[in-house]
């Protein structure tokens, strides 16, 4: 089936907002776009109308509309593992005093369909939508662990290993040796290797048939990561399952 274009352009301008720009004018999306700005206007417009963009009176800078919020927690609200999950995260969090998140697969990528925030530590990172690389993130490596080596090896095939950090893991044969650990010991771990500063343990979470649905995570500060605390969030992680 052919792709329509006009549809395609206009995702990719939604696409073109994140953290870092929540604002963008019409002459930086055209350049991104490399586009006409009378093109650009014209998806501009029709974004806005259906509210799915919306425009800064003050600057005139375009960002995201409600729409998009009202149809994300649609979305969400359809998720029965994060309805079933969330007093559990909750009780982990409160026990732990650690930052808690709940993700599943998608792609190549995890997606963070729910989040506790702890007391002890504050995880910039991470927010409920957001992706996050399978290869830097402990939960990213419970989410693939209980994968075949073959399955592995279709799971991987193009896949990226951008270094996040000095300690992220740069190549296949490096994430393969960190799932077989995962699989002997049945925690994976982040040891700074997606957000500086922040050490994360994770499990996956399986099914009636065993096959894994999603994987949770807790998050602390790698100042905090003594060996002793190591061994006592290793323990919680693997209670969890």
């Amino acid at each position: 089936m052919p792709i329509i274009q006009s549809v395609e352009r206009a995702l990719k301008i939604m696409d073109l907002f994140d953290e870092r720009e929540r604002e963008l004018t019409i002459t930086e999306i055209s350049k991104r776009m490399n586009l006409h700005k009378s093109t650009i206007h014209s998806l501009l417009k029709t974004l806005q109308e259906q509210r799915y963009i919306s425009q800064n009176e003050e600057n005139g800078k375009y960002r995201l509309g409600m729409k998009l919020f009202e149809r994300g927690n649609m979305v969400l609200s359809h998720f029965d593992l994060r309805n079933v999950a969330r007093k559990y995260l909750e009780k982990l969090s409160a026990t732990t005093n650690l930052t808690v998140h709940l993700v599943i697969l998608d792609g190549q990528e995890g997606v963070y369909i729910d989040k506790v925030e702890g007391s002890g530590v504050t995880v910039l990172y991470s927010r409920i939508g957001r992706r996050v690389p399978i290869h830097t993130s402990a939960v990213g490596k419970a989410l693939i662990s209980t994968k075949t080596n073959s399955e592995l090896d279709q799971f991987l095939e193009n896949y990226e290993y951008t270094k996040l950090t000095a300690n992220s893991i740069g190549s296949k044969e490096e994430l393969l040796e960190e799932i077989q650990k995962v699989r002997l010991s049945g925690y994976s771990m982040d040891n700074e290797e997606n957000e500086p500063g922040i050490v994360c343990f994770a499990v996956p979470i399986k099914d009636y048939s065993g096959k894994v649905i999603a994987g949770v995570s807790m998050s602390m500060p790698a100042s905090k990561a003594s060996e002793e605390n190591r061994k006592k969030e290793r323990r919680n992680a693997k209670r969890v399952q």
